[in-house]
């Protein structure tokens, strides 16, 4: 079994994840899309919407336009579907997500019921397709936010279950079209089996992830009940083809069912490309969004990072200890801290910055500082304005090194 430090196995999902060395810039966002293997979305914008972000922290200022036209373009190089959350997915991953689609359709049900009306909504796209929300009578019936309108049930259902499919956005309203008409008819024509769907997924999850326990494929893939299960099989068998390693410092994983002891028990697994070589290159030293797929299970991102990272844009105002939508900084391979954005005219406002325990503003003030001026001269922002600190001496410590 490979053994590994957990410095290495940090390198080692750092580069898997396009942070370290230049090979995460290949390809532009159609090829990190393609090393992540999914990327989350999220209605919050605060700099700039998750999507978006998630491009900038690996490729560096490339214009927001053409993130845009990378992820929507016709013809579809890539869709919208359920993996981590809502994720834009590349294309070609299109049938391995039956598995999901042959489920939604088994239930019948999302978080609201399936309206009587849908076969007429289908009808409705096929005869006049290309629509949105607003094409069939909008999307909400005026009330919260969770009150969706009939229409708007049903055109997620079909989503859901895969016989409309979105492949583009219009501003931020999802444009629904029949599958048949925008899935490459090679794909559209894959017919997979539930456990060959998981199995290749879980080799898409491994080597994004780079190194990975049970835990952390699991919440990659949202697996639960007889996916969970077919996942487990795949490891243990060695058809996801990722490699068993045991990660010094990271928790033992359980015995085995022959009683085998934890000590001799892999505690995760490795993409076999990704230790073929050690990693080297240059890290990124940039803002994380929180929906970043670095830090999509926090229960990883401490035992990876030592980072213990809450969003605390649910919890009032007056509890908040870093802020509604902290980010944190990747700066050295590692997390130095976190900042709390906001914007006024052209001018990026930190309203809290904070460092980690244990590190100082002498040390970290010049990368925490061209962390901000990057992200404050992508989003058109030409002066950077940092009002609280954790300590507080790296308020002025930074303002002084901004303003230089």
């Amino acid at each position: 079994m490979t053994e590994l430090t957990a410095d290495e196995a940090r390198r080692l999902i750092l580069r898997a994840q396009g942070l370290l060395g230049s090979d995460g810039r290949q390809g532009g966002v159609q090829g990190m899309l393609r090393r992540l293997g999914a990327v989350q979305l999220d209605t919050i914008s605060v700099l700039a919407r998750s999507h978006e972000l998630v491009a900038y922290a690996r490729l560096g200022a490339v214009g927001r336009p053409a993130v845009e036209q990378a992820y929507w373009d016709a013809p579809a190089r890539s869709f919208e579907y359920w993996c981590h959350a809502a994720c834009i997915l590349p294309i070609e991953n299109w049938p391995l997500f039956a598995f999901r689609r042959r489920a939604y359709r088994e239930r019948r049900f999302r978080w609201h019921e399936v309206p009587d009306s849908v076969d007429k909504l289908l009808q409705q796209v096929r005869d006049h397709g290309p629509l949105t929300t607003a094409d069939v009578g909008g999307a909400k019936n005026g009330g919260p936010w969770w009150d969706w309108s009939d229409s708007k049930i049903g055109l997620e259902w079909l989503l859901d279950i895969g016989e409309v499919v979105c492949t583009r956005r219009v501003g931020w309203r999802r444009v629904y079209d029949l599958a048949e008409r925008v899935v490459p008819a090679g794909l559209l024509a894959e017919d997979l089996t539930d456990e060959e769907c998981v199995v290749r997924l879980a080799g898409i999850a491994g080597r994004s992830l780079g190194v990975a326990t049970r835990a952390d494929l699991i919440d990659f893939l949202r697996l639960k009940g007889r996916s969970a299960a077919i996942l487990d099989e795949a490891l243990a068998s060695g058809a996801a083809g990722l490699t068993p390693v045991r990660v010094a410092d990271w928790p033992a994983a359980r015995a085995g069912r022959n009683g085998s002891a934890p000590g001799s028990v892999p505690n995760a697994w490795a993409d076999p490309a990704a230790l073929e070589s050690e990693p080297r290159g240059r890290h990124r030293t940039t803002l994380v969004s929180p929906f970043d797929s670095l830090i999509w299970h926090r229960g990883r991102t401490e035992r990876v990072f030592g980072f213990a990272y809450q969003l605390e844009l649910y919890v009032p105002k007056h509890k908040r200890v870093h802020g509604y939508f902290t980010m944190p900084v990747l700066a050295g391979g590692r997390l130095i801290g976190r900042v709390d954005p906001a914007r006024e005219g052209t001018t990026l406002v930190a309203r809290k910055v904070s460092l980690e325990p244990g590190l100082t503003s002498a040390r970290w003030v010049e990368a925490m500082g061209d962390a901000l001026r990057s992200a404050a001269t992508w989003v058109g922002c030409d002066t950077v304005r940092v009002e609280r600190a954790d300590p507080p001496e790296l308020a002025e410590a930074l303002n002084t090194t901004l303003a230089r």
